[in-house]
Order: structure tokens, then C-alpha cells, then sequence
């Protein structure tokens, strides 16, 4: 084609250096974007007619196209906002678009996006906002089972009401009681000093009545405290005592405040065997009277706690199958102790954030989390060939696949994912490119003066 064919090779070097020259703007324009992905250059050639080999042939012209970078992950850097996530090796967020304001509430598009963009933040009615206005999708998780509901992502929303009270029904119990227990009455060379006084009007099967408590609490050691929760919330501090009453024999005891009869009123009754496990639970006469229940050797379901007028009903003290023991150690008092319950009163909604697992965790002010979302993350097959959409996100296209949900990379809290382009490797590329239009531009001028040239030989 001569110099024609010469101007044509340089105008299209022109035009594709001028194509990486608009990608390493905008990569460097988005240097501090996050989630960006940069857009790379690559150059092919088309091949001018000619010759059936090479030796006949001549470079022909040549094109741009733009190369996905998805594949590289940008730096993660770590955040001190809770709501802050990055995701640690491939995939991306689910994410939509607002599509209008109904009643004051946001609805949704039926569209779907994909983005490593994760500087979220919750908005006043509760949804996950990137800075570029995408937001994030999850599977509801189910209260009770904690299993994820449906099998569609929906938009991430924390309801801002309050975690309602949970009543109390089981008090975990872990204790180690001495042998011979050192009590206020204890004396070594006094035989059964340890066990409960009965000299009085105190009996072994029945409740504590206010005028022995002194008695009472000289002969038998503590048993621990917890608080427990009423329907209502309302808080119940159960205070508990040990009193030995035979050999290996020992009764359990709650303190009822605010009776005006009772000052302790009896739980049970536990036997143990030589080897300090437990033999035996039973209920003596003022603790059946009350309802009072045993589970084997487990647990007793004590049907009413009262205490300062806040009841509970049918709550169970489980000591599973080791936890109670009766074992010589160094010290002659209640030791091991470890006492917890299911309860909780109600409680206000405080923070908001995302564990390592990929958990949307609810925070509330009874010292209550509740994990309220999960939040997926989409894998494709052919990444490169997604459509990129305004803020860092991305649209699934015939080519890329149908998002995967099951996989991809570990979400990492408080953080978030960095641009992947590089300010010192985009100028790199730049003075390579200022150097290669000008090459081109100078063949256009070099062209021109042969055309020249070759006009002047006819004149």
C-alpha cells in the first residue's frame, strides 16, 4: 500500500495510543476510588493484504482494547468503622439501586450489581449504603435457627426496635462442695459440727423461716448468685446456699427476699456417692409442696422463684452429668462455681457490624447480638467479561455466567478493599505511550514530506 498505507498504520497508532492514554487517565483518576478496578491496554495488529508469506507482506495497522484487571485485588486497609468489609480473594458484594422514595421509604430496583467496593454505612432507615449508592444484599437469617430464609438475597435493613425480653427457664450450674465444709458453726473437734443446725426449729425438709436465719447462715456456705429475667424482663437476683445435712448429703437453697415468712426457700436435696458424682436428687416435703421437680440425676425444675415480689416460674438448675460434684480440694468452701442462665431483659439496638464469617451482628444494650443477615459473595466464571456500571460495580452479562452465591473469598471486617491501580506504574505507562504517539505523529509528517516529494517530480 506504500505511503498510504503507511499514514493509515500511523493513524490508528494514533488513535490506539490515544485509547491508553484515556485508560491510564482514568486509572489514575480513580487511584483513590474504592474497590476500583483498573482497565489495561492491549494492542493487536491487523494484517494489510499482500502475499501468501511473510516475506511478501507488510505490518499492517493496528487497535486497542481495554483489559479487565478484576482478578487483581487491591490493598485492604483496615477501618475503625464496624459496617466497614473487604472481601480476601475473589467475588464481590451483591448490591442494588435505590429506584424512588414511596411514604417516605426507599424501594428498590429489579436490578443487581456486583461490587468490591465496601465502605458501607447504615442510613437512617437502616440499609447498608456504599459511598457510590449501591445496597447490599443478604439472606435474612432465621431467629430461631439462624438459618438463612429463602434462597434470593434481599436488601441488608436492621429494624432499630427493641430486642424484647426473654423470660429465664434454665440456670447452668457448676460447683465443687467440700466434703466437710468450713462453716461459721464448724468446729473440728466437735462431731456433725458442718452439718446444718437443727437443734432448733430448723428441719432438713423444710424452708428457712426469718427468725432462723442466723441458724442458717452460720451452718451452710454459699452457693453462688445469678440474675435471672421474669415474661416481663423484670430482673431477679437469685442468691443460693449450700447446707450439708448427712454424710454426702447435701440440700440446696434460694434466698427469698422480700418474703415475710421465708428467708431461704428449699430447692432440693443432692446425695453423692463415695466418689463425690452424684447419686441422687430429690424434693424433701417444703420443696415437693411448692411443685418442685427432679430430672434424674440432672437437673431440678423449681416451679415458682420469688423474689421482692418478681416471680419465675418453672425454672430448671441443670448440673448435666459431671458439673456438681462433691471432692476434697484445698479449700472447704463452695469452689469451681460457675453459674449462667437463658434469660435477658429488653434491650435497645447499640451497634451494627460484620463478623469474619460474613455476618450481619445486631448489637443491643442488654449485652444481647443477635446475627441478622449473611451476606454472600457472587463468583463468575468469566469475570473479565462483566459490564462495568458507574461506581466501582459491575453488571453480569451473557458471556461472564450467572453469578455463583456459594463460594468466593473470606469476608475481613473493618476494612476495606483499595483501588488496584498504581499512580507510579500508570505514569510509567504514560511515558510510554506519549512516546509511542509521537513516534506515530512524526511517520504522519515523515509521510507527508515523501508525498511531497513525490508530487514535485512531475512538476
Amino acid at each position: 500500500m506504500g505511503i498510504y498505507g503507511a499514514i493509515n498504520a500511523a493513524v490508528s497508532g494514533l488513535t490506539a495510543q490515544s485509547t491508553a492514554l484515556e485508560n491510564i487517565s482514568g486509572n489514575v483518576a480513580n487511584s483513590q476510588t474504592t474497590g476500583y478496578k483498573r482497565l489495561d491496554t492491549t494492542f493487536a495488529d491487523l494484517v494489510s493484504g499482500g502475499g501468501s508469506i511473510q516475506a511478501s507482506q507488510v505490518s499492517g495497522t493496528t487497535y486497542a482494547t481495554s483489559r479487565a484487571t478484576n482478578t487483581l485485588q487491591g490493598d485492604i486497609a483496615s477501618s475503625d468503622v464496624d459496617t466497614y468489609i473487604a472481601i480476601n480473594g475473589e467475588g464481590y458484594f451483591v448490591v442494588t439501586e435505590a429506584a424512588d422514595i414511596v411514604d417516605g421509604q426507599t424501594t428498590f430496583a429489579d436490578s443487581t450489581y456486583y461490587t468490591r467496593a465496601g465502605d458501607f454505612e447504615v442510613d437512617r432507615e437502616g440499609y447498608f449504603v456504599n459511598s457510590s449508592g449501591y445496597y447490599l444484599q443478604g439472606f435474612e437469617l432465621d431467629e430461631t435457627t439462624g438459618n438463612p430464609v429463602g434462597s434470593e438475597p434481599t436488601v441488608v435493613q436492621i429494624s432499630s426496635e427493641p430486642l424484647a425480653a426473654q423470660p429465664s427457664s434454665a440456670i447452668t450450674y457448676q460447683a465443687n462442695l467440700p466434703p466437710v465444709p468450713e462453716t461459721s458453726d464448724y468446729d473440728p473437734n466437735t462431731a456433725n459440727s458442718d452439718l446444718l443446725n437443727t437443734s432448733g426449729t430448723i428441719a432438713a425438709d423444710e424452708h428457712i423461716l426469718s427468725g432462723d436465719e442466723t441458724d442458717f447462715l452460720n451452718s451452710s456456705i454459699i452457693g453462688g448468685s445469678t440474675t435471672i429475667y421474669d415474661e416481663n424482663g423484670s430482673s431477679i437476683n437469685v442468691e443460693m446456699r449450700w447446707a450439708k445435712t448427712a454424710a454426702n448429703t447435701w440440700n440446696l437453697y434460694y434466698a427469698s427476699d422480700g418474703d415475710a415468712t421465708d428467708a431461704y426457700k428449699l430447692i432440693g436435696e443432692v446425695t453423692f456417692d463415695a466418689s463425690g458424682d452424684v447419686q441422687a436428687l430429690a424434693v424433701p416435703t417444703d420443696a415437693a409442696a411448692d411443685g418442685n421437680t427432679v430430672n434424674g440425676t440432672t437437673s431440678f425444675t423449681v416451679a415458682s422463684i420469688a423474689v421482692n415480689g418478681v416471680d419465675a416460674a418453672n425454672i430448671e438448675i441443670n448440673f448435666g452429668t459431671s458439673s456438681l460434684t462433691q471432692q476434697a480440694t484445698n479449700s472447704s468452701t463452695t469452689n469451681s462455681l460457675s453459674i449462667s442462665q437463658n434469660g435477658y431483659a429488653a434491650g435497645e439496638l447499640e451497634g451494627i457490624s460484620v463478623d469474619s464469617a460474613g455476618r450481619v451482628i445486631a448489637s443491643y444494650s442488654n449485652s444481647q447480638t443477635r446475627a441478622v443477615y449473611e451476606l454472600p459473595i457472587a463468583t463468575f466464571e468469566a469475570e473479565q467479561n462483566l459490564r462495568r456500571v458507574d461506581g466501582a460495580a459491575f453488571a453480569a452479562t451473557s458471556t461472564s455466567g450467572e453469578p455463583d452465591l456459594s463460594g468466593g473469598g473470606t469476608i475481613i471486617a473493618n476494612a476495606m478493599e483499595l483501588s488496584n491501580a498504581d499512580i507510579a506504574d500508570e505514569f510509567a505507562k504514560l511515558i510510554i505511550t506519549q512516546q509511542a504517539y509521537s513516534a506515530n505523529s512524526r511517520i504522519v509528517t515523515s509521510a507527508d514530506e515523501m508525498l511531497d516529494d513525490a508530487l514535485n517530480m512531475v512538476r
